[in-house]
């Protein structure tokens, strides 16, 4: 076969567009070849939320301002399961874009580089041979899957989807807010946790709205999704009644399978790279795709291996850490606990917002304070209920 891609990436959402734009930006006459089901622009069920790690591998792929139309915001607030407050001002502020806007701008950025884009669903795709072929006739030495949630390539290349324990489901639309309104809101439920809802203003006098749950969660209650997931969301934020509501699964990184296959990559979604404590996926999306990108073109024989390692420095410590803590956090006496202490000192809030929406750690002195808190908390809790004699 002499017509062979030096790329073939299968996804135009912020993975394989990071990947396609990384491959060109290191070798600019890599053959690149992106492909999507869809065509730009198109809606993408998401909180649209893009946090400051984003935009640092934004930065990296050559594209600093892309967003800079777009209002930043640096207040948040978090309602926990037991109705605590944390509210304050993020080290660094957040984006909220459309991903009707931001993914086709991504695109429109790696066609401006050089990156051929094409409309086309991927049906089959065949390892036997010296090259990965896609539908008989497309040929690459490398191939990055960043199809999202449902990803068809990681199953044509044998890779199971998560199960239902480590999915999420969650519901998003839009709301109309006040111009003003620049802070972002999270608020939890006890009931079915771990639950929430958000509220991410845009800048344009609306917000982007949703409930997610875990998916087994939503399944227990034996209700239809429909009717659990709209009406927890009005709930929640009653004064913010939402539109063009749309409901989406969340394959959390406490489920992630190996992240490829042959010379195939899982990013993104794909590669069941989302916060399982907060849901963010973007920042994981633009940086595995980026890693990615950089793999195909250093090692086109074999690029699994090669990303296997940049993927595990990039975030080994950190999907390490979110894994425990999505364990611990199936209490919502943690969440009530770590939210209470983040109220009391900044330096806990910002590490939140790290783990939650970076690539973040905890250190063991903040690890101790929050578990002491949650003891506290839980034996009093205990007392309260005892019988008295």
């Amino acid at each position: 076969m002499t017509d062979v891609w030096d790329l073939v990436v299968v996804g135009g959402g912020p993975a394989g567009a990071a990947a396609a734009l990384r491959a060109r930006q290191l070798r600019p006459g890599a053959r690149v070849l992106l492909l999507d089901k869809a065509g730009f622009p198109r809606d993408k069920a998401c909180g649209d939320g893009i946090a400051a790690h984003g935009r640092d591998e934004l930065a990296l792929l050559g594209l600093p301002g892309i967003i800079d139309d777009y209002r930043p915001t640096s207040r948040l607030s978090v309602v926990s399961p037991s109705g605590s407050r944390v509210s304050a001002e993020a080290a660094r502020p957040n984006h909220v874009v459309p991903r009707r806007v931001f993914d086709a701008r991504l695109v429109e950025a790696a066609r401006a580089l050089g990156v051929e884009v094409r409309r086309h669903r991927v049906r089959a795709i065949d390892q036997s041979g010296p090259y990965p072929v896609i539908d008989a006739d497309i040929a690459a030495r490398a191939v990055v899957a960043a199809d999202g949630a449902h990803s068809a390539v990681r199953r044509l290349v044998g890779i199971p989807p998560n199960t239902a324990q480590h999915t999420a489901i969650a519901v998003r639309g839009y709301a109309d807010v006040p111009g003003s309104d620049d802070a972002q809101l999270i608020a939890m439920q006890k009931e079915g946790w771990p639950a929430y809802a958000w509220s991410f203003p845009i800048g344009d006098g609306t917000a982007n709205v949703g409930f997610g749950m875990l998916l087994p969660r939503l399944h227990a209650l034996g209700s239809p999704g429909r009717q659990v997931l709209h009406g927890r969301l009005a709930e929640l934020l009653p004064d913010r009644p939402a539109r063009d509501l749309r409901a989406h699964h969340l394959p959390l990184s406490s489920g992630r399978p190996t992240p490829g296959a042959g010379r195939v990559m899982l990013a993104g979604d794909a590669a069941s790279l989302i916060n399982p404590l907060t849901g963010e996926g973007i920042y994981y999306a633009l940086l595995s795709g980026r890693l990615a990108g950089e793999a195909a073109v250093e090692a086109p024989g074999d690029p699994l291996p090669v990303y296997r390692r940049k993927l595990r420095a990039a975030l080994g410590p950190h999907l390490r850490t979110t894994d425990v803590l999505a364990r611990l956090a199936q209490s919502p006496g943690f969440i009530d606990a770590a939210i209470g202490t983040a109220a009391q000192r900044k330096e806990v809030f910002d590490l939140l917002v790290e783990v939650g929406l970076g690539a973040g750690m905890v250190p063991l002195p903040m690890a101790l304070a929050v578990a002491r808190r949650w003891l506290r908390e839980s034996v009093s809790n205990v007392l309260r209920r005892a019988p008295r004699h």
